[in-house]
Order: structure tokens, then sequence, then C-alpha cells
């Protein structure tokens, strides 16, 4: 996830941020290239701990605080005479975006599986993402409806041969896991949601808001764990004659990649369907796509890619199967999509990689130094 890589100092995570938030937010476009130049904010997000200096937590504490979305000056003025404040919310919360469109992403993958359903949503936030048969979808026309009728209708554009289904598949149990849950019945923890929503972007925010009164109407159970260690026992909870499916988005990125592997082999071991929904390079083992742009990869098991898809659920690029004989590009897997003949689409050089300007942010080795074992083969796609 762009803006929260350890590895990178403040200025090429915010460069990073901005570059993601490129035609999204305009406003956190620019908010973010100025704090990467500026030496007084960057001063107080050296005063944190290295987890806790990503631009959305930022963004999203000072709006907490000033009651709208800030601009250098407001920022600056709270990094330093406000610094107490604004670093006691940053360290009391958490990024925990609780997009529900990202349902509309995880809804084809889900509908392959065997019915009835269990779910464990490992990250949970509010639990907003665990109600999948209460919202409605719209793919392009294609329409599937929702057990509530009041819930928001989640629209997502389908790309390539996404096998949509005609029905939402029948869930008989669900439980999420969370260090810290919030509660949707609680003013305080949905204000911070929608802190976090980006500025700009569309209807979010109607849509965090629909959702939050939908899950109001029957709250989801997120349960206080950590999910290094409270998979087994929460699983052990699930229906015996149901399939389980643990899934997730966006959250492995905020373990170190010791704790990923850890996570990794956890889930593994269970009897259950991993489906994982993160960005390029997070979950261990598993092959990088190419791709361009920020998108999230799909994936089943931790190995089998099933698609691209928007962090925030506006759409899914499903990637086909190889055909029967087609064989596999070396460092693929099988069941993903062959690697070596896409990668010379869109490659960046690798022998001078100071020589290619991203987008007026920087340079290539600047914000992502080039390693080998970091891009596996296809240097970096954009």
């Amino acid at each position: 996830m762009h803006g929260h890589d350890l590895g990178l100092g403040a200025a090429e995570n915010y460069l990073a941020f901005a570059q993601e938030t490129r035609g999204r937010s305009p406003a956190y476009e620019s908010l973010a290239v100025s704090v990467a130049a500026d030496g007084v904010v960057r001063g107080f997000l050296g005063s944190l701990p290295p987890g806790k200096r990503q631009p959305n937590l930022l963004f999203a504490a000072a709006r907490y605080l000033l009651g709208g979305v800030p601009d250098l000056g407001g920022l600056r003025d709270l990094a330093s005479r406000g610094r107490d404040e604004l670093a006691a919310v940053m360290l009391a919360r958490r990024t925990q975006t609780n997009e529900p469109a990202r349902c509309a992403t995880l809804l084809p993958a889900l509908a392959q599986l065997p019915r009835p359903l269990a779910l464990i949503e490992a990250g949970a936030s509010a639990g907003l993402t665990l109600l999948f048969d209460r919202y409605s979808y719209d793919y392009a026309g294609h329409k599937i409806t929702g057990a509530d009728p009041a819930a928001p209708v989640l629209r997502c554009e389908p790309r390539g041969p996404v096998p949509l289904p005609d029905r939402i598949p029948e869930i008989t149990w669900r439980a999420g896991l969370d260090l810290s849950p919030l509660n949707v019945a609680d003013d305080d923890d949905v204000r911070w949601l929608s802190c976090l929503v980006w500025p700009g972007e569309g209807d979010r925010e109607q849509r965090l808001a629909a959702a939050v009164a939908t899950a109001r109407r029957d709250p989801p159970d997120v349960r206080r764990g950590d999910i290094l260690t409270g998979l087994p026992g929460l699983a052990a909870q699930a229906p015996p004659d149901a399939t389980l499916v643990i899934y997730h988005t966006a959250v492995l990125a905020y373990l170190t990649p010791a704790d990923r592997e850890r996570f990794a082999a956890q889930v593994r071991a269970l009897p259950a369907v991993w489906l994982s929904n993160e960005g390029p390079g997070i979950v261990p083992g598993q092959p990088i796509p190419p791709y361009r742009g920020t998108p999230f990869v799909l994936a089943r098991d931790g190995r089998t890619i099933l698609a691209l898809t928007d962090s925030h659920g506006t759409w899914l690029d499903w990637h086909p199967s190889p055909q029967p004989g087609q064989g596999q590009a070396r460092g693929s897997l099988p069941g993903t999509t062959p690697i070596a003949p896409l990668c010379a689409r869109w490659p960046l050089p690798v022998s001078d990689p100071q020589a290619r300007p991203i987008g007026g942010y920087g340079t290539v080795s600047e914000r992502f130094p080039w390693t080998p074992q970091r891009y596996a083969g296809c240097p970096l796609w954009w």
C-alpha cells in the first residue's frame, strides 16, 4: 500500500501517496506533495513510531480535530502548536478504512465456492465488509439484489471474463477480528470512519453513511483480537457444514514482512479458503502480476491470482486462467496469468533507474529502490 512502506522515508511515502490519489482526490494529492517538502510536518512525523506516519492516518487525524479537510497551513499549525493533541489521536487510532464497495470486488470469488458460506474477515474494522448479502450490486447493468432494500447499491465496473453471479451466495455465519474494532453504534467511531474517506472521491461518503445505517439495523459480530493469534480459535466456532472463508483487504501492508509470513502460515494451516485482496508484493509467496497504477491483487490461498481490483471497489479486472497446454512462464504459478509475455509491455529500464522520473514526483530509485527480490523480474509497472 502506497504511503506505508517502512523501508522508505516520510517524503518518499507521501509522494507515493500523492501518486495514488492523483485523479481521485485532488485535495489529498496536493497536500501529500506539500507535506513531502515541508520540514515542520515531516519533523512531527519523525517523532512518531514508523508505523504511525502514514498519510491517511495523519490526514484523517487532522480532519477529526479540525472538523474538515486541512490545508498545509492548518496541518503545520497542528503539527507545531497542537502536536500533542494530534499525536494522541494518531497513536490511539488506526487506518481502518472500511469501504463497503470492496464487497463488489470479492463477491464473484465468493460465489464460486461451495455453499453455504461461513465468513471470517481479518482486520474487519467496523464490519461493513462482512455484509455481502445485505447490499445490492450493479456490475455495469448486471444487477444483483441484496436482502436489505434500504442498503446501498454497490457499483463496480467488470473488466475481463468476470464470473458474475446471478445471486448472492448463502451466508450462514460471519465474524470479524480486529485489534481495535470500531462500533457502528458509536457516533465517534463512525466519525473516525468518515474522516478516513478521501475528499472529492465520488459518492464514497454517502455510501459509507448508507452502509453504517445498514449495519446498525443488524450489527455485525466483530471480535477484539490479534489476527496473528486469534484466527484458529475463531475458525473453530464456524459451522462445520459451511465452507469457511478467511479474507482480508488492505490489512497485511500494516504488518512487518515477518508477521506477514506468520499470518500466511497460520491461514494455510486452517481448513478454510483464503481470499486476499492486497497490494502487489504484500502476500508472502504470491507472484507479482504485471500491473499499471495502484491496484490490489485478489488471490485465492495466497497463490492463485484471480483478479486485479481497485482499492476502493470501483472496478474488477478478472484474470483468465491459462488454457490447457499453454504452459507457465518462469516465476508464475499454476492458476495465475503468465508474467513473462506481459512484462515486455510497460517495463522501466533497470540498468539506470535514476533516468526515469515518475509524474514529477521523483525517480524510480527514490520512490522504489530496485532490488530483484522486491520486484521478482517485473521491474515496475506504471
